[in-house]
């Protein structure tokens, strides 16, 4: 009787011991990153839930991150054909030059699609190939028309998604004076946007070669290389897109999967671009570690 006591006694301290063993031994959370960036914000991209923020909703400058809305509003249009010709019109190189903006080298005179204008615009960062795309996409009698109606569809998409501090005033994130946004509405957005398996498919490309047909019915390739240099210098990155400017300083909107877990967040007014990848890389390394 004594024995069987002693083995229960002794069985209950072996049990307890390993419990609390297993307790001080449980795994500590990871340390909350320092970012030098002004405003982050990152989300578990299946449940929506926040694991990250840096003054989420404090409103700044997103420079070209702003092509993910020129982007989700082309995508979103009803009987879309992306095999769809639009001839590449004066008016887009002239603005290229007269804003000194990055471009997709378009052509004046060549038929390119709206696919290859998707290519254009996400990689590298392409205002000619968003001007193109609000031209296309616009309702109007006049190009300027065409432009403020998509401008209108891409402030109509962001109530929608309840992103409720942002406001567009332009097509590739040149403002005009009142264009801005957060890191948690963007964030938003990147998830509303990745859904999609043509965006899915484009922001993943680190480069693509497209053959167009020219002017004169002939065909020519144009070559496009990503910015975002993070498909390249991060283990299961998939996007999404940089952006950059004198207000908006340096940002990125990402996404990255690892172990069917995929994190989405964005980063805003980064002082510099390797900043920028450092935060990045943070701010990623803790979301999948959350």
């Amino acid at each position: 009787m004594r024995s069987a006591v002693t083995a229960t006694v002794t069985a209950s301290v072996v049990l307890a011991g390993g419990l609390f063993t297993g307790q001080a031994y449980a795994a500590a959370p990871p340390p909350v990153p320092t970012i030098t960036a002004p405003g982050g914000f990152v989300m578990n991209n299946a449940t929506a839930r926040t694991l990250y923020s840096k003054t989420a909703d404090t409103r700044r400058s997103t420079g070209s991150t702003t092509k993910i809305m020129t982007a989700q509003v082309v995508l979103a249009q009803k009987n879309l054909n992306l095999d769809a010709k639009v001839t590449v019109d004066k008016s887009y190189s002239d603005y290229i030059v007269a804003k000194n903006a990055s471009s997709a080298r378009l052509i004046v005179g060549d038929k390119v699609t709206v696919r290859q204008l998707l290519y254009g615009l996400m990689l590298p960062s392409g205002c000619d190939a968003a001007y193109a795309l609000a031209d296309k996409f616009g309702t109007g009698t006049t190009r300027a028309a065409r432009v403020k109606s998509f401008i209108g569809k891409m402030n109509t998409e962001a109530k929608r998604l309840g992103m409720t501090n942002t406001k567009f005033d332009s097509f590739d994130g040149i403002s005009n004076g009142s264009n801005y946004s957060t890191p948690r509405d963007l964030t938003k957005l990147a998830s509303s946007a990745m859904k999609n398996s043509t965006f899915r498919s484009v922001v993943a490309t680190k480069s693509t070669k497209q053959k167009v047909t020219t002017k004169t019915g002939g065909y020519r390739y144009m070559s496009w290389s990503n910015t975002n240099k993070l498909l390249s210098t991060y283990s299961g990155a998939i996007g999404l897109k940089t952006g950059s400017g004198p207000q908006a300083k340096y940002c990125l909107v990402f996404a990255a999967t690892r172990g069917g877990k995929t994190v989405v967040g964005t980063v805003l007014a980064s002082s510099s671009e390797t900043n920028r990848a450092a935060d990045v890389k943070k701010l990623l390394d803790y979301g999948f570690k959350k």
